[in-house]
């Protein structure tokens, strides 16, 4: 028998926005802590399918799932295709019921079952089912009931340049970070795990100007030799979300624009503590654009450098 659990929380929101926040999926790294990513692999009028890369109970998995939207009803059920062991079937539904005036009630339902109905097996999904709602749950509700107010506190950005080299030449100088101690200047010490070919765990040290040091946790997802796409799940101290990637184009002419983007949510409880007393939002979103493409850029470098030489 399929295990049966539902997690519900009330959002001081219109039910109808609470709704298209969970139906564009595009935006759930953004908006979820566990999802690291997401791509629409089909899409119909009421349905599609949809992978999903996300991190349970500390450990990186991807699936595949279908989805049907009911937008008149205010349902979204969902069923995976592909599921990653120790899960062997899981499905759902979101549900969002209107409380009158502009508040809703949100409930989140599952059904799944381990593989081989395995009982350690079924209490490690219990756990993660029920750590990854609840901090869905909670995210969902801040992001929509803050969404008026989120946009001074999000910054998108990026940085290019432009390399006489392959694309490969560049995708495996930043695929490789295990190797960035001794090739980038800024990262004092570095861990990566890939237990499975395209999907990374990585732990770094990352240098500042002033000599201070911070340590970032990374899923990454890699898709040789163009796009790696990332999100941290242990943040500095000034930032609430990090979620980018690194983009290489071929040309066609035998040279490549290797990009460089952000996507962060200020922590504004921080800004104090780590940029004084008198700084503001303004000062945090100019010392975090400074201080993240600062890195960025020196990796695209080192990355152009190492590509030019043809990969040595």
């Amino acid at each position: 028998m399929p295990r049966e659990v539902e997690h519900e929380i009330t959002v001081d929101a219109a039910a109808e926005d609470i709704y298209r926040l969970i139906a564009e999926v595009e935006n759930w790294p953004r908006i979820f802590p566990p999802t690291v990513h997401v791509e629409q692999v089909e899409r119909g009028e009421r349905t599609e399918r949809i992978r999903i890369w996300a991190t349970a109970n500390g450990e990186a998995k991807h699936w595949t799932s279908r989805r049907e939207l009911d937008p008149e009803g205010l349902r979204i059920t969902f069923r995976q295709e592909v599921s990653a062991p120790p899960v062997a079937t899981m499905g759902g539904t979101w549900i969002i019921e209107p409380l009158g005036g502009s508040s809703a009630r949100v409930r989140l339902l599952h059904d799944y079952r381990a593989v081989d109905d395995d009982p350690e097996s079924l209490e490690w999904i219990d756990r993660a089912v029920d750590r990854n709602s609840r901090s869905e749950l909670a995210a969902l509700k801040a992001n929509v009931e803050l969404a008026t107010g989120a946009a001074e506190l999000t910054l998108s950005f990026e940085d290019s340049v432009r390399v006489e080299g392959s694309a490969k030449d560049v995708y495996a100088f930043i695929d490789e970070a295990d190797q960035w101690k001794s090739r980038l200047p800024h990262v004092a010490e570095v861990d990566l795990r890939e237990d499975e070919p395209g999907l990374q765990l990585l732990r770094m040290d990352t240098l500042t100007k002033d000599g201070s040091s911070h340590t970032t946790e990374s899923v990454r997802v890699c898709f040789p030799h163009h796009r790696i796409v990332y999100k941290q799940t242990t943040l500095p101290a000034l930032m609430k979300l990090h979620t980018g990637y690194w983009l290489l184009t071929d040309n066609g002419d035998g040279s490549t624009t290797a990009t460089s983007q952000h996507t962060v949510v200020v922590n504004t409880e921080n800004i104090a503590r780590i940029l004084g007393p008198d700084a503001g939002v303004a000062e945090a979103r100019t010392y975090l654009r400074n201080a993240l493409g600062a890195n960025s850029r020196a990796t695209l470098d080192h990355a152009k450098r190492y590509a030019e030489r043809g990969g040595r």
